[in-house]
């Protein structure tokens, strides 16, 4: 029986740098899948990437780390280059599903694979979208907390570190503006901005006394429509097959609401609209996945086992 509400051990490996400080990129998944498909050394030397990419050194770096961490990429097992993932070749490779990210279920897709990483989870996006009880995300206050959570795993870590990992993390899904409102060649929003994941709610005086405002956050718990049912399946059946036994026929409904890195958690959908979800797995999968619901017991069902490249292509067989 899955326990809900306790925590799994802390990573051991959580990851913190690597991004540089920039978020991700719209050209830098498709730039990196095509560059690879030509030379899969071509992270090999940094110079020649940055003449490759069009890009400078730290943006070598970044985009590197966000081709890894959003599952694009994989180390080869000579260790002397990288691989495309089948992800990667069947979403944005030549005649892939949508090679220029032009759809915002890619987006979410994106986003997923960020959040639920179970080998080196992202820092911040696995502890504030699992473990984050407030219903607000005040800067000072998560900094602290990210704080304390990293010095289990890492002594001696800096606190800047620790602070550009946070912003990292905001300004990929809040866009970031000059004094004028502008954008600015040095803000360029993330593509995961246009999911609205997170939202302002307000401000608050800052805890520095210094008379000066601080930003009140939240992550937007609503509906959302363009995770369409086809792509709530292909998340769910990762999350089944990364955190539980993949023979496992049945899962609590409050596991796949509220478990850590579930579809509730990562994709923050209310409770009421998850339950409407799993309802209608069962015509929309064809029986793969459904609901049972007794007096006391509500559970998902899964019937075998469906590779994630099959649901994938499910998710864009149809318009989002």
């Amino acid at each position: 029986m899955v326990q809900v509400g306790t925590f799994p051990p802390l990573a051991a490996n959580y990851r913190i740098s690597g991004h540089e400080s920039f978020p991700l990129r719209y050209a830098w998944l498709p730039k990196a899948v095509r560059g690879l498909t030509e030379d899969d050394k071509l992270f090999g030397s940094e110079e020649q990437a940055m003449v490759k990419l069009g890009v400078g050194k730290n943006m070598v770096r970044s985009i590197r780390f966000w081709s890894h961490v959003s599952g694009m990429v994989s180390t080869n097992s000579r260790g002397a280059g990288h691989t495309l993932t089948e992800l990667a070749s069947l979403l944005l490779g030549d005649n892939g599903l949508d090679p220029y990210m032009e759809d915002i279920r890619t987006l979410w897709l994106i986003h997923w694979n960020l959040s639920t990483d179970t080998r080196s989870p992202l820092l911040a996006w696995d502890y504030l979208l699992n473990r984050w009880q407030d219903p607000h995300l005040v800067p000072g206050v998560v900094i602290r907390a990210l704080h304390k959570e990293a010095a289990f795993q890492e002594e001696g870590l800096s606190p800047v570190t620790i602070d550009q990992h946070w912003d990292t993390f905001l300004h990929s899904y809040f866009p970031t503006r000059g004094r004028k409102g502008e954008v600015q060649e040095e803000n360029l929003d993330s593509p995961l901005t246009e999911l609205q994941l997170i939202i302002r709610v307000g401000e608050r005086p800052s805890d520095s006394g210094e008379g000066r405002a601080e930003p009140i956050y939240a992550f937007r718990r609503e509906e959302k429509p363009d995770i369409t049912p086809e792509l709530f399946a292909y998340a769910l059946n990762d999350f089944w097959d990364k955190r539980h036994e993949t023979s496992a026929n049945s899962l609590p409904f409050r596991e796949v609401a509220y478990g850590h890195g579930s579809p509730g958690q990562i994709f923050k959908l209310p409770e009421d609209d998850i339950r409407a979800r799993v309802e209608a797995l069962a015509l929309q999968t064809n029986d793969h996945f459904s609901y049972a619901e007794s007096a006391n017991l509500q559970t998902v069902r899964r019937q075998g086992q469906r590779k994630n490249a099959d649901l994938l292509k499910d998710i864009y067989r149809h318009e989002g």
